[in-house]
């Protein structure tokens, strides 16, 4: 059977088609002359599923969709303080080109216009081996080696007039000491590697998936460096249509004006869009489109709410335990949280007086547990140890930790209710 989701995609193209709005990018002149009616779509889950419409794997450049994985890859290197220290995190308000510079400390406002993108190009590694570097972090992104289309690096070398502008003015407030026409070089190199929409779906995906690829399942980054990226992304990612994009969207985002658009949600999905023709921001009228209609269709705005506390706890029941007597089972399921381990500490806690001496916690339906509501979850386990309790965990997808990994509990773990005989 095939999946529908190829075909809604194909619907959601087929709706969004008819927009011609918008104009190429016509201050680079290979830019100009692309067929402004190319579009394509694919999404990516994070665990790897891959669903395309369109023409998902004809090449583009990736242009400033690169800024937020070199803003990751500069992260991973230094450390958040080291690059805090140079390119600062607040939305700007202007446009992507813009010439400005945060009052007195000469930082570039955010990553994500181009003053700050130079300089984090600038913090991914020395001078000698800086581009090496960038192609292959994007390319372990995409999970394939990435090219440059060198037509589109010497058109846009040649007039990136702005850029040197911009690099200048870093210069002169010692915000970078390299020969700023170099730099200049470098970045528009990284500007010019070529990827398709399933590439940018599947490096969204990898944002989505806490830095680790879907598929090649290698660790590019790590999860704390993506929570920064995809925070600036949701704040500064759309320049000076953040705002109206957060609330109408509410997908953390980066746009490139050769037309390319990728939207990353975390846990979720990994979006790429791609059609040329851009809007007075710079965003590719389709794409955007597109995202607006994903995420009304689908409800995947950030801010939905999400599974509710009291829904971790699916139901509680009574087995009849393997060595005699009652067991009470808390059957939990979903994503748990502080909010969702808190409700089920909170329900511990008001029936102490009544709990038989034999817990059964069946996490059978969990999917995942954070490390704060790991940390919870254990602690009342050790709680109720020490209060003469015996606990049983039933566990088959090892969301947490094995028994006495340095917290001194010890609950028994076995594979399946079906191992405590369920009494009516």
């Amino acid at each position: 059977m095939r999946s529908p989701i190829p075909d809604y995609l194909a619907d959601v193209m087929t709706a969004c088609a008819p927009d011609e709005g918008g104009q190429v990018a016509d201050y680079i002149p290979e830019l100009a002359a692309v067929d402004p009616d190319q579009f394509a779509l694919c999404l990516t889950t994070v665990d790897g599923a891959i669903h395309e419409a369109g023409d998902s794997g004809a090449h583009f450049t990736i242009q400033s969709i690169s800024k937020p994985f070199v803003y990751a890859l500069a992260i991973q290197e230094l450390g958040l303080d080291a690059v805090l220290a140079k390119v600062d995190v607040e939305p700007s308000g202007e446009a992507f080109n813009e010439l400005s510079l945060e009052e007195g400390s000469g930082r570039p406002l955010n990553p994500m216009i181009n003053a700050g993108a130079i300089v984090t190009h600038t913090l991914a590694g020395p001078p000698a081996d800086r581009f090496d570097r960038v192609l292959a972090g994007l390319s372990a992104f995409a999970g394939r080696p990435l090219d440059v289309d060198e037509s589109v690096y010497a058109s846009e070398a040649a007039t990136a007039f702005r850029n040197y502008a911009i690099a200048n003015m870093l210069r002169g407030h010692g915000t970078i000491t390299e020969d700023p026409a170099a730099v200049v070089r470098g970045y528009t190199r990284q500007c010019a590697i070529r990827v398709t929409t399933k590439d940018l779906a599947l490096m969204a995906a990898t944002l989505a998936n806490g830095g680790v690829h879907p598929i090649t399942e290698e660790e590019v980054v790590d999860d704390a460096v993506v929570r920064q990226v995809l925070s600036v992304m949701t704040t500064c990612g759309m320049y000076d249509a953040a705002g109206d994009w957060l609330t109408t969207v509410g997908i953390p985002a980066k746009s490139g004006v050769s037309g390319g658009l990728i939207g990353a949600l975390p846990g979720q999905v990994g979006i790429a869009a791609f059609s040329p023709r851009l809007d007075e921001h710079g965003h590719s009228v389709r794409g955007e489109d597109v995202f607006r209609r994903l995420s009304r269709d689908m409800e995947l705005h950030m801010m939905n709410a999400a599974q509710p506390a009291r829904a971790t706890i699916r139901r509680t029941h009574t087995v009849r335990h393997a060595e005699g007597g009652d067991a009470r089972v808390y059957a939990l399921h979903g994503s748990i949280q502080f909010a969702g381990a808190e409700r089920l500490l909170r329900d511990l806690v008001s029936r102490a007086d009544e709990l038989p001496t034999e817990l059964v916690f069946d996490l059978s339906d969990v999917h995942a547990i954070n490390a704060t509501a790991r940390r919870m979850i254990l602690e009342v386990i050790r709680r109720l140890t020490l209060e003469g309790h015996h606990v049983t965990l039933v566990d088959p997808g090892d969301t947490l930790p094995e028994p006495d990994s340095g917290s001194g509990v010890r609950p028994d773990v076995v594979g399946s209710v079906g191992e405590v005989s369920r009494t009516a």
